[in-house]
């Protein structure tokens, strides 16, 4: 009994993940970071949503530098998820449908490389099934001109100031507001709801 106990604590010790769900990570751009949180927060199989800064060289960046476009880095989320309930497959379903992909100057009323929007890869299965949605929306019809979104490996990704996290929470009107009058919400409207 003693044996299987010590057993037990060893695999316990020195096999941490024993028992714990496997987690993935996605890292979207698609413009404003407030924007691109909301959409994926809610989802059953996400664990959590973290705004920030990726695809650029500056290290630590910070949001000033960041909003002046010097960093090469775009406004991102970065998202922790349960593959066993929620896929890839279908968090790339709601990043399509969450901004403009045909854009090369930015998202609506933000403009500049530092709101492009980009799909940063973590693995070969992620670039694999990023490439072939990108190639199946491009296919449908849905926009007159191609996707321009770009797709990456991922690097980086530096959280950004606290202030900015879960902002459509801390903020409802003011997010609402700037959603409503940035042009996202007519766009998205007007383009996922035929």
């Amino acid at each position: 009994m003693r044996l299987l106990l010590c057993l037990a604590f060893i695999l316990l010790v020195y096999t941490p993940n024993l028992g714990m769900e496997k987690v993935n990570k996605a890292t979207f751009a698609g413009g404003c970071f407030w924007c691109m949180e909301h959409p994926f927060d809610s989802l059953e199989g996400v664990l959590s949503v973290t705004v920030g800064y990726s695809g650029g060289e500056t290290v630590n960046p910070t949001y000033k530098e960041v909003s002046m476009g010097i960093t090469g880095h775009t406004e991102s989320v970065q998202i922790i998820f349960d593959p066993a309930l929620i896929t890839y497959d279908q968090l790339l379903t709601v990043f399509w449908q969450s901004m403009d992909p045909t854009d090369p100057g930015g998202q609506f009323n933000d403009r500049g490389t530092q709101y492009r929007s980009a799909i940063f890869y973590h693995d070969a299965s992620q670039k694999e099934q990023s490439i072939s949605s990108k190639v199946k929306l491009n296919k449908s019809g849905t926009f007159k001109v191609p996707i321009v979104t770009e797709i990456s490996p991922f690097e980086t990704f530096y959280k950004a100031e606290e202030y900015h996290q879960k902002y459509y929470k801390k903020n409802p009107i003011r997010y609402k507001l700037f959603r409503y009058h940035s042009g996202r919400d007519a766009f998205l409207k007007r383009t996922w709801n035929k």
